[in-house]
């Protein structure tokens, strides 16, 4: 679609006017405001990403284009929650793994999270596997859910499962992991529950574990 061709590169040029317009304009033509994300500011970041990862944009080029998605959320934000049953809520403890620093990822997963009628107590960047934990048991949570882009800093996400194994906690809550170099199969091998390959399977892989909460009713 031609719109989201505009959205990925009005974030690429971090042009936050364009993004909040063109956000504006999709929502006008009745576009699925979670497509948008998904397909236009997702796919916009992406493309950053890879520029910041190969070296041929900075980090203040990289903290322009956020900024600029960001601004474009708070226009598409208030439209994802019509139509959401709120029965579906949870309780998300979200953050980036220790050791790294990126989070424009997480933030969309933390957006569509609160979309979607969950309470997310969101972490931050370079969080400790121990304050998940501590955070997820202060706010009674039901979903653990720690992202990675570098493979270095992945590596500590079997940690969360066996530290809770160790407290004798883990059955208290579900674990979803994801970013960049996460893999379904390292999901399973780090002990989550679930993987989420972008911010929207994050979504329903949240939907899912807390359907299974409730018995496996739908909802």
């Amino acid at each position: 679609m031609k719109l989201f061709e505009k959205i990925i590169e009005a974030v690429a040029a971090g042009d936050a006017e364009q993004c909040t317009s063109l956000a504006g304009q999709a929502i006008d033509q009745g576009i699925d405001p979670f497509e948008v994300i998904q397909q236009g500011f997702s796919r916009g970041m992406e493309f950053v990403g890879d520029k910041f990862e190969k070296m041929e944009i900075f980090l203040p080029e990289l903290m322009m284009c956020g900024d600029a998605m960001k601004a474009a959320m708070d226009v598409l934000k208030p439209h994802l929650r019509k139509g959401i049953d709120s029965s579906t809520r949870g309780t998300v403890v979200l953050g980036t793994i220790q050791g790294d620093l990126h989070d424009l990822g997480k933030n969309i997963v933390r957006t569509m999270l609160e979309a979607s009628s969950f309470t997310v107590h969101d972490l931050g960047c370079d969080v400790p596997v121990r304050q998940f934990i501590e955070k997820a048991e202060e706010v009674q949570a039901d979903i653990i859910a720690a992202s990675a882009i570098l493979t270095t800093t992945m590596a500590y996400m079997p940690d969360i499962a066996g530290l809770l194994g160790e407290t004798n906690a883990r059955e208290r809550f579900k674990i979803i992991v994801g970013g960049g170099p996460v893999t379904p199969d390292y999901a399973k091998e780090a002990g989550a529950d679930g993987y989420g390959e972008n911010a929207a399977e994050a979504v329903k892989v949240a939907r899912r574990l807390m359907q299974e909460n409730d018995g496996g009713v739908e909802q």
